[in-house]
């Protein structure tokens, strides 16, 4: 096992169980760094926290740090790829769990983001200001009826849109997406920006090439 500090490949094994690398001196455990790559593994596998934690019988919480830091290191490299490139073509989506969109107020829980294609196919989504801190105020002064017929208008005749033909990569995503997010069962406003991250990388990377980057991503985090 390589030196996860300097890649050198001498290390000899101390009475702890941990190794000491010969060129760098420090220590690690190879036990630890075994077990991240088979969280990280499970995480590109879209396993989710909680079979995890039972199927490695750790405790949830572990796991669930793992994946919050996996999405947060996801989300830094998804930016500094998209910064690279020009993009060739934008379009909006709101996004509405299939199980509230038939009750009018909960259109201020809608999710907002724009999504651009870039590079070679790649997707990057641009999350816009929720209207969730204005529902009270909506609600309270009996517009939501009136703001709802609006939101309808806007999005059938004003839609923010650039994209060159109606099937597209642009649209592969948002069908991967909405497949996706289902098996969450409802991610609240806060970390929702987190989880569309999460969507975008697996969309643009075969499992195998997500999890050589998460990997990299990750040594760089912990031991740079």
């Amino acid at each position: 096992m390589k030196c996860p500090y300097c890649n050198n490949i001498n290390s000899y094994f101390l009475n702890t169980g941990q190794k000491k690398c010969a060129k760098c001196k420090r220590k690690f455990s190879p036990e630890k760094i075994i077990l991240d790559e088979t969280i990280i593994e499970n995480f590109c596998e879209d396993i989710n926290a909680n079979q995890l934690a039972k199927k490695l019988e750790l405790n949830y919480i572990t796991i669930k740090k793992k994946y919050e830091l996996f999405r947060s290191l996801i989300s830094k490299y998804q930016e500094k790829q998209y910064n690279k490139h020009t993009s060739n073509e934008y379009d909006e989506y709101i996004y509405l769990p299939k199980s509230k969109k038939k009750i009018k107020q909960n259109i201020f829980d809608a999710f907002d983001f724009l999504t651009f294609n870039y590079g070679d196919e790649k997707i990057y989504n641009l999350l816009m200001p929720n209207l969730h801190r204005y529902k009270n105020q909506f609600l309270d002064d009996g517009l939501e009826d009136i703001y709802f017929k609006e939101f309808s208008k806007f999005m059938m005749f004003n839609k923010i849109a650039k994209t060159n033909k109606r099937e597209n990569t642009i649209t592969r995503f948002w069908y991967f997406f909405e497949d996706w997010i289902v098996k969450y069962k409802g991610v609240n406003s806060e970390n929702f920006f987190f989880y569309l991250k999460e969507c975008e990388f697996k969309f643009n990377y075969p499992k195998d090439e997500a999890k050589e980057i998460l990997l990299h991503l990750y040594k760089e985090y912990k031991y740079s």
